[in-house]
């Protein structure tokens, strides 16, 4: 899985050499000035993410005077003047309202969802001949069945409805219904987050709604306490399959709120060693009285030969206390204190934290205690994603050393037969 906005490619630039006599024609000077454009795009995907810089409101309109009558209905939309900037760093500008009808047909039966998406334009791409020496950068305005590509700056979306459609403005702008304007997931200009942690919940029979929900609240919180990480959620991952273990290899993280005994077979038991030592993280939370979880857990750990050590006797400064969330003591869930143990990969949090993450049936948990428990996981995150960044950049070492000792003893056998 890729990331939502990926990274620049790792290509190296190419600059045009000056030198006494160098002829200026076309191709020189495309070359030059392509070059400056690179180096801003770089800048700016590395640091930055695409989205709406100001305006491109989107709002309903009745149909012009001039429109055939055939098309003279309430699906117009209107466009309003404004900047975007889009994944490579190209600026997106509409200097004016746009006109836009909304063609889509939704089937007899089924609602579909159209979205309503803004691209750059480069002009020398157009097939159109040139009429002056000065071209003008523009845009194109589209509606698609997908959501927006890489390229793609969404506007807005709308769930159409089968028959005939009159498009309309949501009463709640928060709950949009059908045939309504639904502007929610429009993505406004900011920093690039410096990491982002990828994270999987493992299905199995006590997996629960709730369970689903608790971490998707997780999830969604980061944003806003600590924008430097980025969490994306991966489906659920059930690791009775056939090609688990190229389904987890993209996860950080994996994820099990239960109170039944964690059991693998032989097979399973490998792919899970594996996964750990490359970097990934096994998360279990368990309420107290979840005896089973916790002696399979330990087991499990003892079988890998990275027992669990109590997170209250590891050094003060051990990360999951520390980064980006300081903890002297560990949060609280419903009155009890949790405990957290942690060993090659494993961490076990004995207290239920997770039911904390969210909201609860009767809404009786108070501000602190969700907080409280929301910056725990954040910090879990943090600690999954920094171990295994670091043990893939200690594996991408050793893979470079292997390949540079390989191309090392190729030369000598080279020499050695003065090949």
């Amino acid at each position: 899985m890729t990331e939502q906005f990926p990274l620049p490619p790792t290509k190296i630039l190419e600059r045009l050499l000056v030198t006494d006599g160098l002829l200026i024609n076309a191709d020189h000077w495309r070359i030059a000035h392509e070059y400056h454009r690179q180096r801003q795009n770089i800048h700016y995907q590395s640091l930055n993410q695409p989205g709406i810089v100001s305006g491109l409101g989107v709002r309903l309109i009745s149909a012009l005077a001039e429109v055939p009558a055939n098309y003279r209905d309430r699906r117009w939309v209107q466009i309003q003047p404004g900047i975007a900037i889009d994944i490579v760093g190209n600026p997106i500008i509409v200097p004016q309202p746009e006109t836009y009808r909304i063609a889509t047909q939704a089937q007899q039966e089924e609602s579909l969802t159209v979205y309503l998406v803004l691209s750059y334009v480069d002009p020398e791409r157009l097939r159109r001949k040139a009429t002056s020496d000065i071209l003008q950068e523009t845009f194109r305005i589209d509606e698609k069945l997908t959501p927006p590509g890489e390229t793609e700056v969404e506007l807005c979306r709308i769930l159409l409805s089968p028959g005939k459609v009159e498009l309309e403005n949501p009463a709640d702008v928060f709950f949009p219904g059908p045939n309504q304007l639904d502007l929610r997931y429009r993505h406004q200009v900011r920093s690039r987050p410096q990491a982002t942690v990828r994270v999987a919940q493992i299905a199995n029979s006590a997996v629960t709604e709730r369970s689903a929900d608790n971490l998707s609240y997780l999830l969604r919180s980061v944003s806003s306490l600590y924008p430097a990480l980025n969490a994306q959620q991966i489906g659920s991952i059930n690791l009775e399959i056939k090609d688990i273990d190229s389904q987890i290899e993209v996860c950080d993280l994996l994820f099990l709120a239960t109170c039944e005994a964690f059991s693998l077979d032989q097979l399973k038991f490998a792919i899970l060693k594996n996964y750990l030592d490359s970097g990934g993280v096994l998360l279990i939370d368990t309420p107290n009285n979840g005896d089973s979880t916790i002696a399979s857990i330990l087991d499990l750990a003892e079988q890998l030969g990275t027992p669990l050590q109590d997170v209250k006797k590891m050094k003060l400064n051990h990360p999951l206390r520390t980064e980006p969330f300081l903890f002297a003591a560990l949060p609280s869930v419903n009155q009890k204190q949790i405990n957290l143990g942690y060993g090659g990969g494993i961490i076990l949090v004995v207290g239920n934290l997770s039911s904390a993450w969210g909201l609860d049936d009767a809404l009786l948990l108070s501000r602190e205690t969700i907080r409280a428990a929301q910056e725990m996981g954040i910090n879990i995150l943090h600690f999954s994603w920094k171990r295994r960044q670091i043990m893939q950049l200690l594996n991408a070492g050793t893979q470079i050393a292997a390949s540079s000792f390989q191309l090392r003893t190729d030369e000598s056998v080279f020499n050695k037969f003065n090949i």
